[in-house]
């Protein structure tokens, strides 16, 4: 899997480590889930503001958001929906589609649960890229599945809530 996380926003500074930590658990996530094609994703971090007007733009929500997944494949039955034009002819991947992080907001966040900062972004990251493979949390059921994966793969890479 390619990953590139783009780190749009000056609010905070994201250590390296971090970083490193946020495509090792979306790559595991990607393994776990036994996408069998060579694929990509974008990752773009960014700050409140910004995520505000994407979410006002895609979502008609005019607030800020933690994070925004924009999914490129359609899923039917939990398989991918794998169209000729969706494999690119030049690297033979398929994208997934992108991920926005606010990095405001994810610092809200691991302050309010009592966590790093480093693991609520891998936990943001590992939530976006589930989106991007076709799970949602839109009632409970599916809720309590895709969270338990994102706890599976946080456990994996031993990322604890302190």
């Amino acid at each position: 899997m390619k990953l590139a996380i783009y780190n749009r926003q000056k609010s905070l500074k994201i250590p390296k480590e971090t970083i490193k930590l946020m495509e090792k658990a979306v790559r595991l996530c990607v393994r776990k889930e036994d996408f069998s094609y060579s694929c990509e994703a974008f990752i773009i971090l960014t700050d409140n503001a910004a995520i505000k007007e994407i979410n006002k733009q895609h979502r008609g929500i005019d607030k800020a958001t933690d994070v925004l997944s924009f999914p490129l494949l359609d899923y039917v039955d939990g398989e991918p929906e794998i169209l000729p034009g969706d494999i690119d002819p030049e690297t033979n991947r398929i994208s997934l589609g992108d991920i926005v992080i606010s990095t405001e907001k994810a610092a809200e966040q691991a302050e309010s649960y009592g966590h790093s900062l480093e693991r609520e972004l891998s936990f943001l990251a590992v939530h976006g890229i589930l989106h991007l493979l076709g799970y949602d949390h839109m009632d409970a059921e599916q809720e309590k599945i895709m969270f338990d994966k994102q706890e599976q793969v946080l456990e994996e890479l031993d990322i604890k809530r302190e």
